[in-house]
Parts: structure tokens; C-alpha cells; sequence
């Protein structure tokens, strides 16, 4: 019987009701170890009805995940030969799981998919929920996840995969610690000191258990470890042998392998553990009641005893070829078999890098170079390059450099000038993703110069592209297009065309100052190339460029289009870098569109990353500091030190062009050097390549020195080229009809007495109190009076500068409800709610509820 998880059944039961009707949902069951989110899912599932199809499965805590582990074990249930598809589907995620979806769909009745332990989940099985969860609310599926509430990395990537599911998709379900009372009702019923077990559990569900099977002694054992660890020690020492075999196996051990292990006597050994409590008998297999348990066996066990049985249960595993080459893996490092791990690490990672599971891969790798010592120079080499290149796609950019290095090193040493050549091009393309102009510059140089020294190669003709990439991010057209042009006529001639690809979307991106219609065939082309032929990475960057080069020309709703398109790539395939690059281009764009607390928040989840690199961070950094210059923030001055870090290695304009803007603004308000912002306007003006590029600097430096001339005004974009010929309402007319609601209040700033005042008004909506105050200034200083004081005093109220409906929200946050109650109390809808609890989290400078209320105690609001 289970106590105190009525209400979680009958949630579990009401959404499968709606999968029924056509209407799926994930439910994500939540708690620490031990409280009951097995044993919750086991009730749910005995009383679910017979038309139900149920499909079970779980994650394994082995060292490295086994890709898409759980899906096959579904996918076996299923009678679906998911190894068959895999190969059908040339390892692409996408088709995968839509043949999944198409598997699990019934539409005449409905499944229930389970995973368990989804925070021992590898990046694809992530992904594949994230995949299901975006599209499951048309379905007749319920898909039931339970994972721990702690602060591991596992626990963390499930919350951003989660977090990116549809809000009406997802319930979450807690599954909270048993109450004292329970308990205690629980110990009476035993016979045992209730309050005793309550101290020692604090009414963790397992722990509770286990304590209430000890001896029947009045005391408790001191921990769960001492009852496991005390019953295992009342086994015979067969039975106890047998145990300490199954401990070995993550998760469950099955009945063939163990048959292997121990020989024909294992069934009445294992009886026994089941007997004692210690093991269930799954049919096919024998597992512990609890990883908890399994752990408390495994870790008395010693090292050689570990070994040994891992030695074991590898051999036993090599019995039969449907073994997941990642179980090999784990056996083989816990038996300390170097050999099976050189053997068998680079394939488990071939095999995780084929299905997306970079993470996994790059760790894969890394077992096998820690063993790698006695390989062949060659094999070392591709090792090396292989680690680099999945370490490079998670955004371990300085672990990527290390190992190309290694494979520089490596490949000289063998005299292989081709693929030296190619590790100095992939070296120049890491030092630039960690924001070293000088160095990608140098080692791009470097490649293509010894590449040149052998007969032409597709090495070569990257090495032209990755030279190309490199002059276009600086703004060095006609660089950009000749070298392009060698890169694509030598990739055609060879038939690469993931090279043609890389280079159209450079040419393309350069072309946007020069010809915009040739710009975007040539950017639509790559991007068609890399849809075609799942050049992934090819296809995020063509998606990004597509968008800043939109956002270039004042593009805006192209520039949606192109980043709600972009991310949602990037997120189903796990592209975690170009994914946060397009979200702080995105907080830029909805900056511009005037929602500064949605742009706040995505700048902010992008930024509050840890993993993200330096380049990544940029856009974001940009938008947050521009928001926080205009709010009048003073943690602005942080995100503007990170900014210029750039520009100590290497001044490229597209970096140089916001970080001066920003400065430029500051000083505008009376908060910067002005003779600084005039000195870094002065240097973007000198590395532009066309008058277009300098608009917006051209602007900024009218508003601090009057008195110099603009310049050739002429292919800059409308709203600026009117400004600077000082047609401001011409200027704010264009604004206007861009939906820019801040670029118009300082069109409208430089106006008469009317506009100024119809600037204060947008200005105040906006938030942007320091920029307000500045336009009051110019108006008193030109004699205008009764000029509006500002804001309502309900907002002036607070440091924070939340409105009074934000203030109601926070309450609601503080008091724990989630955005669907605070959307009944409040009697708004759910996504009013989120907006405002981004705005919450974006004005106090917080990354979650939680240090949203503690900030808001701090400073006295709550």
C-alpha cells in the first residue's frame, strides 16, 4: 500500500485519461532518491486498464551513458528493430524519432512509455524527449519520466531538456518525503519505534522501508547502508557471492549473463537473495530493490573482488552480440581490462557520435586515450583528432585545442603534411570560437600555406573556406569573396560539398554589403545544402548568419523567422553552442521589438550557462548590457569587461561595432569617458568597409559631437541616413514602422517640445528611467517646463524598479505556487505569467525562482 500518493495517482491518472482522448502529455515525476518515484510508477502502472499499451524502460548509472539505451529497450517491448532503423536512417536523429513516434503512436489506443532515472540519461535519449515532448500533444501518448531532484550535472541537463518542452505539454509531478505521521502509522503497524525511523529517514520512502525490515529490534540500524549491508551478511556465503555479482550490474543483471557468471547454481542462490529481500526476480533478470541497496554492496566489495567480478561479467557479456557496446565499456574500466577498453572505447564513441551524443562520445574518447600509450602513432593521432572535434561541438573548446595539438604533434611526427595541415585549420577555428583573433588568424595561415606544399585536397579547399570565414567575420569583403571562390571551385572539382556549403554561407554573409539579393541566394543555398545533406553544424551557422545578416538590413520579422527556425534545430539536435548563439541574437532582436524582459530573460539563461564559451556568450552580453545601460542597472559594468576582453586579442569590427555603441551610449548619459567612445567610434569608422557597416556608430557619435560631419550617408539604412541629415521625424517614422519603440524615443529626443515629450512617454513604458532623465535635462536646458516626473511612485517604490502587478507575481514565486496557480490567482493567463517571471528573474538579476526570492528578501521587497 502506498501512503500519500493519492494525488499523484489520480494526476497520473486524469493525463492518461486525456492520452485517451487524443490529448498526450509528458509527466515528469520528481523527488530525491529513495522517496517513492519507482514505486509510484509501479502503483500507476497495476492499475492502469487493459487497453493500455505499456512500454517500460530505464537509464543505467554506468560511468559513461549508453546512447539511446532506453529508447532501444523501449523499442524491444515495441517489437520494433530499432538497430535496423538506425542503420536505414544513416544514424539521423530526426527521421529516428519520428519513426518512433510513428511506433508509438497507436491512435486507436492509448501507450504509456516509461523511462526511469532520466538523470543517468546521455545527451541523445535527451533529446529524443525533448523530441516527443514538443510534439506529443496531439497524440494518444503518455510519456511518464522520473528523475532525482539533486544538484548533479545529470540532473541539471534534464531540467534545460525539460525546460525546452511546450509548458501545456509537461506536468510535473513532486513526489515529496513521507510525513511524520505516515510514518509513524507505518511503525505502529511493525511494531517499532516509529519516532526513531523518522529521525533516521526524515521520510525517505526506501530508507523508511528498508529500516522497518531489519531484525526485529525495537532500535533501528544507525543508516540504510547497516540494514542493507546486516541482512546481506545473513546469506549463506554462496548466496552472499551472488550477490556481491549482481552488485556489479547498473540497473539490473540479466538472468543468461548471470548464468555465465556463476554457473548452473546461480538459480538457488539468487532465490535466496530474493527470499532475504535483498534482489527481485524481474523474469528475465535479477535486480535490487533500490540502486541505493546496490551501492551499499557494491561498495564494501574490495578492489580486486570488483575487478574480478566486472572481469566477469565482461566475459559473460562477450557470450552474446546484442550486448550495448557501452556495458562493454563500463565492465572493462571497472575490471581494469586496458585491452577491452582500447578495444572497445572508440567504438562505443563511433556509435554515440553517430546518433548525437556528443557528451557521451568526447567521453568515450577520453577513456580510450587514457589507455592509448602503447597504440600506434596513427591510431593515437585519429584518437586525438575524433576527441577535438566532439569536445569542440559541447563547448569544451580548451580541452579541443589540447587534443588537436596532440594530433599536430603526432601527425608531423609521421610526416603527414595533409592531415597536419588539417589539425592547424581546425586549431585556427577553436582559437577563434574561444574569442583569439590572433591566434585563428595565424594558425589559418599556417594551414593554408603547408597545405599548398601537396597536391589539391578537400583539406585545402577548407582551409581557403576557414580563411574566408575568417576575413568576412572581420569585414574584409573582397578577401572574403576571392578566397570563397577558390574554396568553392577546388570543393566542386572534388565533389565536397559540405566544403561548398561552408563556403557559400561565407560569401553570402560578406555579399549582404554589397548585394543583398546575391547575399541571400547564396545564403539560401548553403542553407538548403545543409538541410539536404545533415551538415549540422553547416546548417546552425547558415541559420545564424541568416538572421544577423536580416538583422543587418533591419529585417526584423525575416530575422524571427530565421532564429525561431535556427533554434529549433539546434535544440533537436543538440547543438548547444549555435543554439546559444542565435538565443542572445534573439535577446538583440527583442530588444529592438521593445520587450526587454523577454529579452532580459533569454540573455540571461544564455549567460547564467557555465558551459557556454566566450564567443557563444557575446550577442547575449551584448543585448543584457545595452538593457542594463537603459534600465540603469549598475551591474552593466561586468558584462562590458567581459565584452572588451575581445578587443585585447584582435579588434574585429563585429565585435568592436556594439561594444563602442555601448560605450558610446553610456557617455551619451553622462556615465563614460566621451573622448573614449569618440576614440573606439574613430577606429570602427577606419576598419569599416562601407558606410553601411557605420550607421548606428555614426548616429551615437552625431548625439556626443554635434559639430562633426556625418560622412557619406549614403547605402546606410533609412532611419539612420535620416537622422544623420537631421530629419528626425522622418527617422522616427521609420522607426515606427520597424516596431522599435527605444530607436524611436531617441529620434523623437532630438525633436521639438511635442516629440520630446512622446519620447518621455515611450521611454517611461520602456523602463529606460536613465535615458529619461537625460531627455528631461535637454528639455529644461531648452527652457521647456512642466515636464512628467516619471514613473507611478507603486513602481519608484522599489530598487528593482517592479511594477505593482510584478510585485504580486514575486509574492506568488516566494510563497512557491507555479505559473499555472499564480495564472489562477491572479485570474491571467499562463504566458502573461511567464513574461512577468522573466521580467522578475531579468530585473533582479536572478536565474532562477529561488535566488529571485532570496535577492528579493536581501533587498527588503519581500
Amino acid at each position: 500500500m502506498l501512503l500519500e500518493r493519492q494525488a499523484q495517482l489520480e494526476q497520473l491518472d486524469g493525463l492518461l485519461a486525456a492520452a485517451t482522448r487524443g490529448c498526450g502529455h509528458v509527466a515528469a515525476l520528481s523527488g530525491e532518491a529513495g522517496a517513492g518515484k519507482s514505486a509510484l510508477v509501479e502503483a500507476f502502472v497495476g492499475v492502469a486498464s487493459d487497453g493500455v499499451r505499456i512500454f517500460r524502460s530505464a537509464c543505467e548509472d554506468l560511468a559513461i551513458p549508453d546512447p539511446l539505451g532506453p529508447l532501444y529497450d523501449l523499442a524491444r517491448e515495441a517489437q520494433w528493430a530499432m538497430p535496423q532503423a538506425i542503420d536505414a536512417r544513416q544514424g539521423q536523429r530526426l527521421p529516428l524519432f519520428s519513426d518512433a513516434l510513428e511506433v508509438f503512436e497507436a491512435r486507436t489506443q492509448p501507450t504509456l512509455l516509461i523511462i526511469e532515472d532520466l538523470h543517468w540519461a546521455d545527451d541523445a535519449t535527451l533529446d529524443f524527449v525533448r523530441f516527443l515532448g514538443r510534439r506529443i500533444a496531439n497524440t494518444h501518448i503518455l510519456l511518464v519520466l522520473t528523475a532525482r531532484t539533486d544538484r548533479s550535472e545529470g540532473q541539471m541537463r534534464v531540467r534545460r531538456a525539460l525546460g525546452e518542452i511546450p509548458v501545456g505539454n509537461i506536468v510535473r509531478i513532486d513526489v515529496p518525503l513521507l510525513s511524520e505521521a505516515a510514518v509513524l502509522s507505518l511503525a505502529i503497524a511493525a511494531g517499532r519505534d516509529g519516532d526513531a525511523i523518522y529521525r533516521a529517514t526524515a521520510g525517505n520512502a526506501f530508507f523508511v522501508t528498508e529500516l522497518l525490515c531489519a531484525d526485529n529490534e525495537m532500535t533501528p540500524p544507525a543508516s540504510v547502508r547497516d540494514a542493507v549491508v546486516a541482512r546481506a551478511e545473513r546469506l549463506s556465503a554462496g548466496a552472499r557471492s551472488m550477490l556481491d555479482a549482481v552488485s556489479v550490474f547498473p540497473r539490473r543483471a540479466d538472468a543468461w549473463a548471470l548464468q555465465g557468471l556463476c554457473g548452473v547454481a546461480a538459480a538457488g542462490q539468487l532465490a535466496e537473495c530474493v527470499s532475504n529481500g535483498l534482489l527481485d526476480d524481474l523474469g528475465d533478470g535479477y535486480a535490487f530493490r533500490h540502486e541505493i541497496a546496490r551501492r551499499a554492496i557494491e561498495m564494501m566489495l574490495t578492489t580486486s573482488s570488483r575487478r574480478m567480478f566486472n572481469q566477469r561479467a565482461l566475459s559473460a557479456l562477450l557470450e552474446n552480440s546484442g550486448v550495448a557496446t557501452a556495458r562493454l565499456v563500463h565492465h572493462a574500466v571497472e575490471a581494469h581490462n586496458l585491452e577491452a577498453v582500447r578495444e572497445f572505447a572508440p567504438i562505443a564513441a563511433r556509435e554515440a557520435s553517430r546518433v548525437g551524443a556528443h557528451r557521451d562520445a568526447a567521453g568515450y574518447y577520453e577513456v580510450a586515450l587514457r589507455q592509448a600509450d602503447t597504440l600506434p602513432e596513427e591510431e593515437r593521432a585519429g584518437l586525438y583528432e575524433h576527441y577535438a572535434f566532439e569536445c569542440h561541438l559541447i563547448a569544451r573548446i580548451d580541452e579541443a585545442v589540447k587534443a588537436q595539438q596532440q594530433a599536430r604533434v603526432l601527425r608531423q611526427a609521421l610526416g603527414n603534411t595533409l592531415k597536419e595541415g588539417d589539425s592547424l585549420r581546425c586549431l585556427s577555428r577553436f582559437a577563434y570560437l574561444l574569442g583569439d583573433r590572433r591566434d585563428a588568424d595565424m594558425f589559418g595561415a599556417q594551414a593554408v600555406t603547408l597545405l599548398e606544399t601537396v597536391p589539391a585536397s578537400a583539406e585545402l579547399a577548407m582551409a581557403y573556406s576557414n580563411l574566408s570565414q575568417l576575413a568576412m567575420l572581420a569585414e574584409r569583403l573582397d578577401e572574403t569573396l576571392s578566397l570563397g571562390a577558390r574554396a568553392i571551385e577546388l570543393a566542386e572539382r572534388l565533389n565536397r560539398p559540405e566544403v561548398v556549403c561552408h563556403a557559400l554561407n561565407n560569401v553570402g554573409a560578406a555579399e549582404q554589403w554589397l548585394d543583398l539579393d546575391s547575399s541571400r541566394l547564396h545564403l539560401a543555398r548553403s542553407l538548403e545544402i545543409a538541410l539536404e545533406q545533415n551538415f549540422q553544424e553547416h546548417a546552425a551557422r547558415a541559420f545564424t548568419n541568416c538572421a544577423c545578416g536580416e538583422m543587418n538590413q533591419l529585417g526584423y520579422s525575416q530575422a524571427q523567422s530565421f532564429l525561431d527556425r535556427g533554434i529549433d534545430y539546434c535544440v533537436e539536435n543538440d547543438l548547444a553552442t549555435w543554439r546559444d548563439y542565435m538565443r542572445g541574437v534573439r535577446a538583440q532582436l527583442l530588444l529592438r521589438q521593445g520587450c526587454w524582459d523577454e529579452a532580459a530573460a533569454e540573455a540571461l539563461d544564455v549567460i547564467a550557462n557555465d558551459g557556454a564559451t566566450a564567443l557563444v556568450r557575446y550577442p547575449a552580453l551584448v543585448a543584457l548590457s545595452r538593457l542594463r545601460v537603459r534600465r540603469g542597472d549598475p551591474s552593466a559594468e561586468p558584462l562590458l569587461q567581459e565584452m572588451k576582453q575581445f578587443l585585447e586579442r584582435g579588434a574585429e569590427l563585429q565585435r568592436l561595432l556594439p561594444y563602442a555603441s555601448v560605450v558610446a551610449e553610456r557617455a551619451w548619459l553622462g556615465e563614460a569617458d566621451e573622448d573614449e567612445a569618440l576614440r573606439l567610434i574613430a577606429l570602427a569608422e577606419s576598419l569599416s568597409p562601407t558606410r553601411a557597416v557605420f550607421a548606428e556608430l555614426a548616429v551615437w557619435r552625431r548625439l556626443l559631437a554635434p559639430g562633426i560631419d556625418p560622412g557619406d550617408t549614403s547605402g546606410m539604412a533609412a532611419p539612420y541616413r535620416l537622422l544623420l541629415a537631421g530629419d528626425w521625424r522622418g527617422a522616427a517614422t521609420a522607426w515606427a514602422e520597424l516596431d522599435a519603440p527605444y530607436e524611436r524615443a531617441l529620434a523623437l529626443a532630438q525633436g521639438d517640445e511635442a516629440a520630446q515629450r512622446m519620447a518621455l512617454e515611450i521611454l517611461e513604458a520602456l523602463g529606460a528611467r536613465p535615458v529619461a532623465g537625460h531627455v528631461r535635462d535637454i528639455m529644461r536646458q531648452n527652457g521647456v517646463i512642466r515636464i512628467a516626473r516619471g514613473p507611478r511612485r507603486t513602481t519608484r517604490a522599489n530598487s528593482a524598479g517592479l511594477t505593482q502587478r510584478q510585485m504580486e507575481v514575486l509574492q506568488l514565486i516566494e510563497r512557491g505556487l507555479s505559473n499555472k496557480r499564480i495564472a489562477e490567482h491572479l485570474a491571467i493567463s499562463p504566458k502573461t505569467v511567464d513574461h512577468h517571471v522573466s521580467a522578475v528573474l531579468g530585473k533582479l538579476d536572478a536565474v532562477s525562482r529561488g535566488e529571485a526570492t532570496a535577492a528579493a528578501r536581501d533587498s527588503g521587497l519581500i
